[in-house]
């Protein structure tokens, strides 16, 4: 394993923000992400960032979720906060979805080709006989 060196570690002073934290305390977070020059003044050459961080609790837990606020002004931002946050659960779910279906196509059954450790032994790795899976 390479050692991380020094110039994999400098920052890019042309890229520089300043980031403050609006909450509400309750609903969620606005980040305000501010370019700033090397010597910490506002760069007005570009564009004031804005990002929503909140939380939505499923069966599995908390869910963080982090998106883009659209908008000018930390206002403008607020206002959009609740419809930005409806489009990232929409996302998330869809990815979850997605992540899903990619696992249960993946899934190896028994007896139906490739060499399962059931089968180097001369079993059915506790499957049921015929190389199915039996469903309750």
């Amino acid at each position: 394993m390479n050692q991380p060196t020094a110039e994999q570690f400098r920052m890019d002073a042309s890229q520089l923000v300043r980031e403050d934290t609006y909450t509400d305390g309750r609903v969620g977070t606005v980040r305000v992400l501010t370019p700033v020059t090397a010597d910490g003044k506002t760069d007005p050459s570009r564009s004031v960032s804005y990002y929503g961080q909140t939380q939505v609790m499923t069966q599995a837990g908390p869910l963080p979720l982090s998106f883009e606020l659209p908008g000018e002004s930390l206002s403008a931002a607020i206002e959009g906060f609740g419809q930005a946050a409806e489009k990232a659960i929409e996302e998330a779910v869809e990815e979850i979805k997605r992540l899903q279906r990619e696992q249960a196509s993946s899934i190896m059954v028994p007896g139906q080709g490739g060499a399962g450790l059931g089968d180097l032994q001369g079993g059915n790795s506790g499957a049921v006989p015929g190389g199915r899976i039996k469903l309750r």
